[in-house]
């Protein structure tokens, strides 16, 4: 298999969106159908893609290449797998934002926030799906 040049390969990778990604807006309009209002890519750490902040719900859309979930959905058995054919550049930017959204969780748990995480493909498989478990989340929040 005959790879791309680097300088290809970072003109693809440099032009993906961060923010108003599709499975966000696919997730946000899902959440609009079911009265939820949210605050988009609040300045707390990890900066969430959505949030509640008088019920400190922070809420990510990870996309799967970039937080480590690729492997589930070309469907190889682990992580490893998929991470043997990438350059070490690559394995260590995933492994990087793996350990990274570890970190955000636990500071923003300290600080009394609850966190939910989403995969790209959950959302675009079914994004009312999960726009009902983070209602359910923020009704929750309403008896403590």
């Amino acid at each position: 298999m005959k790879r791309r040049s680097k300088e290809t390969t970072y003109k693809i990778m440099s032009s993906i969106k961060s923010k108003n990604t599709s499975p966000e807006i696919i997730l946000s309009k899902a959440m609009w159908k079911l009265g939820l209002r949210y605050r988009k890519q609040y300045n707390i750490k990890g900066k969430p893609d959505f949030v509640f902040i008088k019920k400190k719900i922070a809420i990510f859309c990870d996309g799967d290449f970039w937080h480590g979930n690729n492997w589930k959905t070309r469907g190889l058995r682990d992580l490893n797998e998929e991470l043997k054919n990438y350059s070490e550049y690559w394995k260590n930017k995933i492994l990087g934002n793996m350990k990274r959204d570890i970190n955000v969780n636990n500071v923003l748990k300290k600080d009394g926030w609850k966190v939910l995480r989403f995969w790209e493909s959950e959302i675009k498989e079914n994004p009312e799906k999960i726009a009902k478990k983070i209602k359910k989340v923020y009704k929750e929040e309403d008896r403590i």
